[in-house]
């Protein structure tokens, strides 16, 4: 096969060719415009030795000269092939504009025009000018017309990008630049996890299979995964010999004009070159009011070429065959091996319970490991550990938009709750830790067709303790917590909410979240009988969030002070639903025991006599901190007296009928009322 510098030191010479065959052409018709005894003949045999030559030169090569090669990619007959050739020679040689001006017999119009093609050229097509045809259609020539100027006579230039490509310097055009950009690229396709290269060989396939002519189909790659989507899509592209660029539905022109001229150059430069493009309309609908949406499909309409569409649902409706393909993160099992290539398979079953927590693509994992690798470590945590805590950092910006961070503080030995209400906590955490164990070493993951997450509901009172033990459950397994806003995820507009919760759900997926969706009987209420759309479409938010709930893999809490408004379908998919009931007398005493700090300086407080007052786990962290404040106010210690009156501030607050027997102390409080 023949090397890049043989062959552009081949088309060279063909190009030199067909210059000097051209300068014959143009003399010969200067000459006929003043006739000459007895030289045209001599003339006509020059110009058809020239002709041979390049003919010579053109079959000699191993393979075809620029010009020739865009003739066939193109659709250009010979007379356009050589309209193209005159344009292009203006700016390859600088004699051409003189014997343009000599030719047309006018020293004014020192150009190419379709006038002099028409007269210079052998089977003239007066349909060369048609703009259907592959000159004007695929913006090979520039034409100036000026005023009322007549199409044939108006100056040619041959398009800048094609000039370049007739001279063997191939790239892109630079006019696509501000639209694209290079897609994620997997490296070494060896690198790619098995379930990934399964679906990219079966996208190679599909492309293949179209063959040479036949319009190659559209790929819709669906997922949550944009990393991932693109990598499999650059790997199948580069199977095919092609490189991925990407582009966004935002960067296409709004005018159909400007959509128009887009998606000829696309075609054009997808036709000199290899090259793939991947639309990324990740967080965009399918909707076919949506302007991005009817952006896409009008482009993908009016251009050919391999094409990917990087989605989250099919897009239905195109106007080209499509091919609908899922993208997921490695499998658990591929995840854990590739943390074992990273940390090493000794380290304690780490590699395992990343991989069953975490959900990360290959290239996440690899730069996670080598970024904490790379730090100057003092040795305070092992590397698993600091790993973890990187992983569990990695997604905690995808939530912030539509959830707050919960900085979780309490541990299991703040808490107090009933024995079996401990138990089920503990559960709970213990089912986390072991998902790993359970559902890929056990075999469960092969039964089960639903999501392998964990759902718990918390039901009680307020201030019971549901959002204390939430933050319990996340500090013990060191994950993150996210109180759901649900100002930010519930929308008065059709189809936000579903998009808000899609958003929220699939930035969880990747693990090291937990879910805390407070007073959640809000959002995931009983759903309600039809009687106008606004009540359809409540229904379809709340059968949205169903399925969601079902296919997630983490842990989410849901909490709620009303059980009896829980939507049933909810509570038959919950794996715990823990109680919290108002504390008894026992248990009240023991959190006036945790109320207070350590360094906090309390004297004689009487625990027994403050269990009697009828207060949640929430009411007495309220009186604590309350009365601290108002013992660091007076200068004193926290005594009875003290904290007796900031409980009775307590019981105000909350409306409840006071016995004042039950708040009188004898000592000095040395508090001013």
């Amino acid at each position: 096969m023949m090397d890049r510098a043989t062959w552009e030191e081949a088309n060279s010479h063909y190009l030199s060719v067909a210059l000097a065959w051209l300068r014959l052409r143009l003399q010969q018709r200067a000459n006929e415009l003043r006739p000459r005894n007895g030289a045209k003949s001599a003339e006509q045999d020059e110009v058809g030795i020239a002709a041979e030559e390049m003919a010579r030169v053109e079959s000699g090569m191993e393979s075809a000269p620029a010009l020739a090669r865009l003739s066939q990619r193109l659709g250009l007959s010979n007379f356009e092939r050589n309209i193209l050739l005159l344009c292009a020679a203006a700016e390859f040689d600088t004699t051409i504009p003189t014997l343009c001006a000599q030719a047309h017999g006018d020293s004014n119009r020192a150009y190419p025009s379709f006038a002099l093609a028409l007269s210079i050229f052998d089977d003239p097509a007066w349909d060369a000018l048609s703009p259907e045809r592959p000159l004007r259609y695929w913006k090979l020539l520039e034409i100036n017309q000026p005023g009322a100027q007549a199409l044939t006579t108006s100056p040619l230039r041959a398009d800048e990008r094609i000039v370049n490509y007739l001279k063997g310097i191939d790239y892109l055009d630079d006019r696509l630049a501000p639209f694209l950009a290079p897609a994620e690229s997997p490296g070494s396709l060896n690198e790619l996890p098995a379930s990934q290269q399964e679906l990219l060989e079966k996208i190679t396939w599909r492309w293949r299979q179209a063959g040479v002519h036949s319009l190659i189909p559209a790929i819709q790659l669906l997922g949550s995964d944009v990393t991932s989507k693109q990598i499999v899509a650059s790997g199948a592209a580069a199977a095919i010999g092609r490189q991925l660029y990407r582009m966004s539905p935002d960067a296409l022109p709004s005018q159909p004009g400007d959509l128009e001229i887009l998606a000829r150059l696309w075609q054009r430069e997808s036709i000199l070159l290899p090259i793939a493009l991947y639309l990324d309309a990740h967080e965009f609908g399918a909707l076919a009011s949506d302007s991005q949406a009817v952006a896409v499909r009008r482009f993908l309409a009016r251009s050919d070429g391999a094409f990917v569409l990087g989605v989250r649902e099919t897009w239905s409706g195109l106007a080209r065959e499509s091919c609908v393909f899922d993208v997921t993160k490695p499998t658990t099992d591929e995840q854990r091996d590739a943390w074992e290539a990273v940390i090493g398979a000794d380290e304690a079953g780490a590699p395992a319970l990343l991989a069953s927590q975490f959900n990360l693509n290959l290239r996440d994992i690899r730069h996670i490991a080598q970024s904490v690798k790379s730090e100057n470590a003092k040795g305070e945590n092992p590397l698993p550990e600091r790993i973890w805590d990187a992983c569990r950092d990695r997604v905690r910006p995808l939530l912030n938009s539509l959830a707050q961070r919960l900085d979780p503080r309490a541990t299991w030995d703040d808490i107090v709750l009933p024995s079996e209400e401990m138990d089920l906590l503990r559960q709970l955490a213990g089912q986390v830790n072991q998902r790993s164990t359970v559902y890929e070493d056990w075999g469960f993951a092969r039964k089960m067709n639903r999501g392998l997450g964990i759902t718990a509901l918390f039901a009680g009172d307020s201030g019971t303790g549901k959002t204390m033990a939430a933050e319990v459950v996340a500090n013990g397994l060191r994950l993150n917590l996210y109180r759901i806003d649900l100002s930010a995820v519930v929308s008065k507009y059709i189809g936000e909410t579903e998009k808000n919760l899609r958003r929220l759900f699939d930035a969880a997926e990747d693990g090291g979240a937990i879910l805390f969706f407070d007073e959640a009987d809000a959002l995931f209420g009983k759903r309600s009988e039809v009687k106008d759309s606004h009540d359809r479409y409540a229904n379809i938010e709340i059968n949205y969030l169903l399925q969601r709930m079902e296919a997630y893999r983490g842990l989410a809490i849901l909490a709620t002070n009303m059980r009896s408004a829980m939507d049933l379908a909810f509570t038959r998919r919950l794996r715990f639903i823990v109680n919290f009931p108002f504390p008894g007398t026992a248990d009240r005493k023991r959190m006036w025991q945790k109320a207070f700090p350590r360094q906090t300086p309390t004297r004689q407080l009487d625990y027994d006599r403050l269990a009697r007052l009828n207060l949640t786990g929430g009411g007495i962290h309220n009186a604590a901190l309350n009365a601290a404040f108002l013992a660091a106010q007076a200068g004193t210690q926290v005594t009875m007296g003290v904290v007796l009156a900031a409980a009775r501030s307590e019981f105000v607050k909350l409306d409840r009928p006071i016995n004042e027997a039950d708040f009188r102390s004898l000592e000095p409080t040395g508090v001013v009322a």
